[in-house]
């Protein structure tokens, strides 16, 4: 069904870019740029496809000269469902809501289809509600299904971006567009957060998985598809009809580019490899008519996006004709300077039309009202940016389609996971795979063997499905979480069983049959944004579990057959040595049965279907390999961008280098403490009330006068954490120190939380508190003795504290140099093993910020 031509994807971007330049010859759009200068200006001219309607325009018009300051900008307004209630929609008139990653109906991830159809009809009723004043102005509820509708339990769940990229197949993706949107509408929204046009440069990005490509020309190839998906296409009878969503190009502009592939971090680069590398989505998505397109976190250049108006303004709605609204992410104008997340005009006059002030949409609101009553924001900025967002709107038909469940598709939640789209879903599995290794032609197998299923992935769909999955980091779920889905394991059970063979799970490889050949899942976690960021392309650096499975499994003479599923490439030069075949799945989503399709044969012994994924991101050399894009100077990967073996390809490797690259203490990000040690750049500390005291260089340690000891502990290895005992005889603290200070302003923006795995060995018997620093009078503090008095005493426990709670504490999240200390003046004796950032449905227990 797929054309695998080369030329293919090199055609797409040629015809997609005729397309744009022959739209911008027409001259027939106003809002389009003149063409003087088009030389000198990198910035490429698009032909807004959407014809000027004066009807709509009119009744725009005549709709804005009856509103109040108040109400319009109350459009430019949208708040998170866990901050926002239909009252508030009611009295504030707010143009839009969405749901973030952990915003659900009740605060529950599983909640019903039905809850979030109900929850949606009651947004959109309070926003129709005139009795108490106000013009009826439909609410558009966003949401970020990114892979599928993925925050909805049963729903079809596509392969990340990254694995479609491998697939070369913009008609594919555009089907999935498509199912996306009708699931998204059965559920009661109506606008995507979608698709991701980033092109990320450094594989550190805990966003990589996003991304289609590191290639511009693989992103804009699919560019058009995935919106024409979502929206329909211009022009025909199903453009953003009832069963079609708006599209989100996003993060506009530079988000796949940042120093060292810090999320929300500064790209910086000339604005012609700016234009040509990160916008190249961008004009494609435009030329299909767009609705929507998202600003960025990032920087570029040491200007943030979320105020930057020669790119937001001039050079996206003008240059390139954009003729939809801009929206923000989350708080993101709460980082532009001089700005906080409840008061920033800097952002709405640099373009930006609708702020996504999530858990500070009132605060925003108010603000901004002052802002336009003041004069800081003009009236015509003001009724731009409520024109956009009523054209919008109108064009969605949003005005006369009623509540959601009365709508096309509404309520018909057999849609979700649907056998036909799980068809697709499982086709894209297919296609995704990339073959690394084949020594001696391993694959595909006979179904008919006795096969053993290992690794911590085989039987997990929320492992193979990853982030932004139920929930934002995608962590915490449940195999009832999803009905409709296979796991991969299940996948190659099923087809070994019709063939008369046989397929066992073993999570840790052990076995009482010596199998005949063994399939070993095993890779990444879930993770999503920042909290995926890595320091290098090591895969778990410090454990090596997965390795050694690999090995004790070859050891016994059994063939293995690895597959990997990742967001990213990794340096996976020993785990590749180890296994006879090696798969890049990457994270295949609700279709673990696609995978079973490739490894296995028929029962009759012929191919049911070859690899034809090819790498659309390069895979590294050593784990220090950053710059490794092709294209650039000096590019030397180990498999190259393009590279995929399929089973007509002699598939033997020599055996690869088994030095990472990696020099001096480099691991994971986000720790402070494990293993029994301080992270990088981090050391463990006790100290008196005043200040005074010793630096943990070996262990036992003690404060002067004994009032706080610290001895070895055993976790889960020898020594790997620190028991502290505080004696009584006054005030001690254990902290964490950094060298160099730590910026945690993104991650206190999101829902992390500062986890810390303990163990209560005697309660304390005064008062306890966690706190952080950032220099004198900078110190935020909350009660921990309440917590550690209820836990059971012998037991391992992560307690977690949302790094928002100690922002609101005063701390200074933004500059850190002490991110966790333990203190008392009372007795009490606990062990830590791990101190670290993480989810907010990773902490098993909770401390009661309020105390």
């Amino acid at each position: 069904m797929t054309n695998r031509n080369p030329m293919r994807v090199r055609s797409g971007v040629l015809i997609a870019a005729l397309v744009v330049a022959l739209g911008a010859c027409k001259g027939d759009d106003k809002a389009a740029a003149p063409a003087a200068a088009a030389d000198a200006n990198p910035w490429p001219q698009v032909a807004w496809p959407l014809a000027e309607d004066a009807a709509l325009e009119k009744r725009i018009t005549d709709l804005m000269a009856t509103m109040t300051v108040e109400e319009k900008v109350g459009q430019l307004v949208q708040g998170d469902i866990a901050s926002i209630t239909p009252d508030d929609v009611r009295k504030y008139r707010l143009g839009s809501i969405l749901a973030g990653g952990n915003s659900d109906p009740g605060g529950r991830y599983d909640a019903s289809p039905a809850e979030w159809l109900a929850l949606a009809d009651a947004f959109y009723e309070a926003s129709m509600d005139t009795s108490q004043g106000g013009k009826a102005i439909p609410i558009i509820f966003g949401i970020d299904a990114v892979h599928g509708q993925s925050n909805i339990v049963g729903a079809t769940l596509f392969p990340h971006n990254i694995g479609l990229g491998a697939a070369r197949n913009p008609e594919l993706v555009r089907r999935i567009g498509e199912i996306t949107a009708l699931e998204t509408r059965a559920t009661g929204m109506e606008w995507t957060f979608a698709p991701t046009v980033a092109v990320p440069q450094d594989d550190r990005w805990g966003r990589t998985y996003e991304g289609y490509s590191e290639s511009p020309e693989v992103v804009a190839s699919y560019s058009v598809a995935v919106v024409e998906g979502l929206q329909g296409k211009v022009g025909s009878p199903d453009f953003l009809d009832g069963r079609h969503v708006i599209a989100s190009v996003k993060h506009f502009l530079g988000d796949g580019g940042t120093t060292n592939g810090k999320d929300q971090g500064d790209t910086k680069i000339s604005e012609a490899d700016l234009v040509r590398i990160h916008a190249a989505g961008y004009p494609p998505a435009i030329a299909a008519g767009a609705q929507t397109a998202m600003a960025s976190f990032n920087s570029v250049n040491g200007e943030k996006m979320h105020g930057h108006k020669p790119y937001l303004t001039d050079a996206l709605k003008g240059r390139m004709a954009f003729g939809g609204f801009v929206v923000g992410d989350w708080n993101g104008h709460g980082q532009v300077k001089g700005c906080t997340n409840t008061d920033c005009p800097a952002t709405i006059n640099a373009g930006l039309d609708m702020a996504m002030a999530s858990d500070s949409w009132k605060g925003f609101y108010e603000t901004t009202l002052a802002a336009v009553k003041a004069g800081t924001i003009s009236q015509e900025r003001l009724d731009d940016a409520v024109r956009r967002i009523l054209r919008v709107k109108i064009r969605l038909g949003l005005f006369e389609a009623g509540k959601p469940s009365s709508r096309a598709v509404g309520g018909q939640f057999a849609l979700l996971g649907s056998p036909e789209h799980r068809a697709v879903a499982r086709q894209a599995v297919r296609e995704s795979l990339v073959l690394l290794k084949n020594q001696g032609g391993v694959l595909p197998l006979s179904p008919k063997q006795r096969i053993l299923v290992a690794g911590d992935g085989a039987n997990d769909v929320g492992k193979q499905a990853g982030g932004w999955t139920l929930n934002w980091q995608g962590t915490g779920t449940t195999r009832k979480d999803f009905p409709n889905a296979d796991s991969i394991y299940e996948g190659i059970a099923q087809q070994a069983k019709a063939a008369g063979g046989e397929a066992v799970l073993s999570v840790d490889g052990k076995y009482t049959q010596k199998p005949d050949v063994a399939v070993v899942v095993f890779g990444e976690n879930p993770y999503a944004e920042f909290q995926g960021d890595l320091q290098t392309l090591q895969y778990k650096p410090g454990d090596e579990a997965d390795l050694e499975l690999l090995k004790r499994l070859k050891a016994d003479g059994i063939p293995v057959v690895a597959v990997f599923l990742s967001g990213r490439p990794l340096w996976m030069n020993r785990e590749i040595n180890a296994a006879d075949a090696f798969v890049a799945a990457w994270l295949p989503g609700s279709e673990g049965a696609g995978i079973a399709d490739v490894l296995l044969r028929k029962a009759d012994g012929s191919v049911q279907h070859d690899f034809t994924g090819k790498l659309s991101f390069s895979w590294p050399r050593t784990a220090v390999q950053y710059a490794n894009n092709v294209g650039q100077e000096g590019y030397d990967p180990l498999f190259a961008f393009g590279f995929g073996l399929t089973y007509a390809d002699k598939g033997d490797l020599a055996a690869l280098p088994e030095d990472s690259g990696v020099t001096g203490d480099e691991g994971a990000s986000g720790v402070f403490f494990a293993r029994g040690d301080a992270g990088s750049g981090i050391a463990l500390r006790l100290e008196t009330a005043d200040g005074q005291g010793v630096t943990v260089t070996k262990v036992p340690e003690a404060l002067e006068g004994d009032l706080l000891r610290v001895t070895g502990v055993d976790h889960q290895a020898q020594e790997d954490g620190r028991r502290l005992a505080w004696s009584g005889k006054g005030e001690a603290t254990v902290a964490l120190q950094s060298h160099t200070g730590l910026d945690l302003q993104r991650e206190s923006n999101g829902d992390v939380m500062l986890l810390t795995t303990l163990r209560v060995d005697a309660a304390p018997a005064g008062e306890a508190w966690l706190s952080v620093g950032c220099g004198t009078g900078c110190t935020a503090r909350v009660a921990l003795s309440p917590t550690l008095a209820k836990l059971p005493v012998g037991q391992w426990t992560r307690v977690g504290v949302p790094l928002k709670c100690l922002a609101k504490a005063g701390a200074d999240v933004g500059k850190l140099d002490r991110p966790w200390s333990i203190g008392t003046a009372g007795a009490m004796t606990v062990s830590v093993s791990r101190v670290a950032l993480g989810a907010l449905d990773q902490a098993e227990v909770a401390v009661d910020c309020a105390r």
